[in-house]
């Protein structure tokens, strides 16, 4: 709990097995936290019982994609009563040890953003090589730009998923979100801004792996249709409304 308000976790996690019961356990252990969701995405491996074995709350969602499975997971925490969501990875690329900053900052604000573009935040072995730092920073400048007038936000990263929100943020942005793969992280920051909503970026720590692979930005391919997806995304935001 902090400052008085439920703090619940949600990891959507597809086949990662190899990392899933440390990040569980890593969160749970932070002393804000009151419970962590663990959405299993069609996993075919070991994660749902390792997530369990490690305390998480485990939720199915069947149908398949990364933004489905943050609205699940959203939704179920909202649900149990959560004051405070926060999203996290579930390949260990960030530690809880940054959850304090993006809860302190939140108390300025209705969503927190993590970025990973802050190089001396980077850490050795992590996946943030030149084109994919500089192309997240592009999609941000982009949607800067788009929402320039009246919000002027200051964005480095749209892909970061570490982020904070309140409740009742997710109650407003959710009827505009529709995105099931990784476009839905540059969606939920272009309904706040649809809505009005205050939004703050920070610095996280960004780490490698413990296991497994990217399923967005492992290679040039997945790099670039992961980009292209976010740009057509952000542009169909601000256009249409």
């Amino acid at each position: 709990m902090f400052n008085q308000h439920t703090v619940h976790v949600v990891i959507p996690a597809y086949n990662e097995e190899a990392t899933i019961a440390e990040v569980v356990t890593d969160f749970r252990a932070e002393e804000f936290v009151d419970s962590v969701v663990v959405v299993d995405n069609n996993c075919k491996d070991q994660t749902n019982p390792l997530a369990r074995n490690a305390g998480a709350d485990v939720i199915q969602e069947s149908a398949p994609g990364y933004g489905c499975a943050i609205r699940a997971g959203l939704d179920y925490a909202a649900g149990k009563g959560a004051d405070i969501l926060v999203i996290v990875e579930a390949d260990g690329s960030f530690r809880a040890s940054d959850l304090p900053k993006l809860l302190h900052y939140l108390s300025d604000c209705r969503m927190v953003l993590g970025t990973r573009t802050t190089r001396q935040m980077v850490q050795q072995g992590a996946n943030m090589d030149k084109l994919l730092r500089w192309g997240n920073v592009t999609m941000a400048k982009l949607l800067e730009l788009c929402w320039y007038l009246p919000h002027e936000p200051r964005l480095t990263d749209v892909g970061c998923t570490y982020r904070a929100l309140w409740r009742d943020t997710w109650a407003t942005i959710k009827p505009g979100t529709t995105e099931a793969g990784p476009s839905f992280s540059p969606e939920m920051i272009c309904e706040a801004y649809r809505r009005g909503l205050r939004v703050i970026e920070i610095p996280v720590a960004y780490g490698a792996r413990l296991g497994g692979e990217s399923k967005h930005s492992d290679g040039f391919t997945k790099v670039a249709k992961t980009a292209t997806g976010m740009f057509k995304t952000i542009m169909r935001k601000r256009l249409r409304g």
